[in-house]
């Protein structure tokens, strides 16, 4: 107007001013970058600095939420196959492979095709009517209410576009989980969000009714996991809007504090009972329950029970202590909670020590984001992976540590609606796709380079570990793999303690 009315020369000062609004503009309409969407303009210092030195952006989009980042290489590996471009790198490996703790796996001289058909899972043991073929890799447990309506939406709908499930979480089973249309493992947890009575405790109609849903493929009972074991979930009063307080049957507006133990048993056996109940409940759908192993002797006393009762879960989730993508006290992110490679290590030789492991399948859950940590999982135990952080990488999550402040950037874990609508679902769903799609064959393609072309001919002596500069020795060795149905007949002196102490009444300390 200056320039118009007074003075040309206003025009240099003009013009500058018009590209910025051009590309505020520009920003706030595309829809590949959620930082861009929510500051326009600001956000491309951001990208500037990235550009100019690109380990700018092992800081801004790539830190740890628990101090412990994943390497170069495994960060690179998540964005570029979310993204769906190459993830090759030049000039090898920067990891020391001549480091204390250094694992890989062995190669074969005879490499196999890989199978053109990514393999399924069958979930569900003799008491499973309903059975259900899961992917390798699935989306691990996050909530509604942690995350945004678009952040669900964009996950369920990739895992609908790509054959896998989504682990709902515990906060309940809502609209956004089901109308894309993906597999879901509806997971109840302390607070029985979704099935929840007034009081706080567990309502078996509500539940058989959202159970009976079709995109409800198995029901998870939450014993503990891996960021916070001993300690239940919190959602802050900020975060909980009416829809949120509608999905999880809790006051609107107010905090929600799940008890750190469950209401409906008190002993092995009892929980053994209403795993059994959960599956009548659902209509014979798989049922198992997710746990970050801690003593050794508690779980025997479950697998006692199991034995004494005659059924079992059709499936166990194993989460690892260095998992986690919700916030957690330092001090239970730091020093507690068995590790993912030792939590599996026990859950599958007491199944396999006690006769069970044929009718009860084990998922992994902590940090797998490529298709080698899938596979080494694969040889530790599990039957397949499911994957949080790297998932949340897909939808646009940068890290920001701002989860609990419902301030995140990205719109991902906020139910502020101006910040959500920056992460466009169409977008993030096929990065979700994508995602899972590349780890599974980059999976497949290492199980084939190893002469392996199905999970279940994976063995211990496959991975192997640098325990000192000079030596290498293969799990086969490292650790101790029960045979089926040693612990009935004779425990290894290892095991025979708490074999012996293992009491399916009472969960011993």
């Amino acid at each position: 107007m200056l320039a118009a009315a007074a003075s040309p020369w206003w025009s240099f000062g003009a013009a500058p001013l018009l590209l910025v609004a051009a590309l505020g503009l520009w920003d706030l309409l595309q829809r590949r970058h959620t930082v861009l969407r929510n500051y326009p303009v600001l956000g491309h210092a951001r990208y500037l600095l990235e550009s100019i030195r690109p380990e700018m952006q092992q800081y801004f989009v790539e830190r740890s939420y628990d101090g412990r980042p994943f390497d170069r290489d495994t960060r690179s590996i998540v964005y570029e196959r979310a993204k769906g471009t190459a993830a090759e790198e030049p000039f090898g490996t920067e990891r020391d492979v001549y480091a204390t703790g250094y694992e890989f796996l062995v190669p074969s001289m005879a490499p196999r095709p890989v199978p053109e058909t990514p393999p399924r899972v069958r979930v569900g043991g003799p008491d499973c009517t309903r059975p259900y073929g899961m992917a390798l890799l699935n989306v691990s447990a996050m909530s509604f209410g942690s995350l945004s309506a678009n952040a669900v939406l964009a996950l369920n709908g990739g895992a609908a576009a790509g054959g896998f499930a989504q682990d709902t979480g515990e906060g309940g089973l809502s609209e956004y989980h089901l109308r894309p249309g993906g597999d879901l493992v509806w997971e109840i947890g302390t607070g029985y969000f979704g099935c929840r009575t007034r009081d706080g405790g567990f309502d078996p109609g509500e539940f058989a009714g959202k159970a009976a849903h079709d995109s409800v493929k198995c029901v998870s009972l939450k014993l503990s996991q891996g960021a916070k074991p001993g300690i239940g979930g919190v959602l802050p009063g900020s975060k909980v809007n009416a829809e949120i307080a509608r999905v999880r049957d809790v006051p609107e507006g107010r905090t929600v504090v799940s008890p750190p133990y469950h209401r409906v048993f008190s002993t092995p056996r009892e929980l053994v009972r209403f795993l059994a109940r959960m599956r009548e409940l659902s209509g014979g759908k798989p049922t198992g329950f997710k746990i970050c192993p801690g003593s050794r002797r508690q779980f025997l006393a479950v697998c006692k029970a199991m034995l004494d009762e005659g059924t079992a879960p059709d499936f166990i989730v194993v989460d690892g202590g260095e998992g986690g993508t919700g916030a957690a006290p330092l001090e239970f992110a730091d020093h507690l909670g068995t590790p993912l490679t030792e939590g599996l290590l026990t859950v599958h030789n007491a199944l396999v020590g006690t006769g069970l492991r044929d009718r009860v399948r084990i998922g992994a859950s902590g940090k797998i984001a490529t298709g080698a940590d899938l596979v080494k999982r694969l040889v530790q135990g599990a039957d397949y992976g499911n994957a949080a952080r790297a998932m949340m990488f897909a939808v646009g999550c940068i890290q920001a540590q701002r989860c609990h402040t419902n301030t995140c950037p990205t719109g991902v874990t906020t139910q502020d609606p101006r910040r959500a609508r920056a992460l466009h679902v169409g977008d993030k769903t096929e990065r979700v796709r994508r995602l899972q799609e590349a780890t599974v064959a980059g999976a497949l393609q290492i199980m084939a380079s190893m002469g392996v072309t199905d999970p279940a001919q994976l063995r211990p002596h496959m991975l192997r570990r640098r325990t000192d500069p000079y030596t290498v020795r293969s799990y086969d060795e490292l650790y101790e793999w029960l045979e089926p149905g040693r612990l009935l007949d004779e425990p290894p002196a290892d095991w025979a303690a708490d074999w012996k102490a293992a009491d399916p009444d009472r969960f011993t300390v």
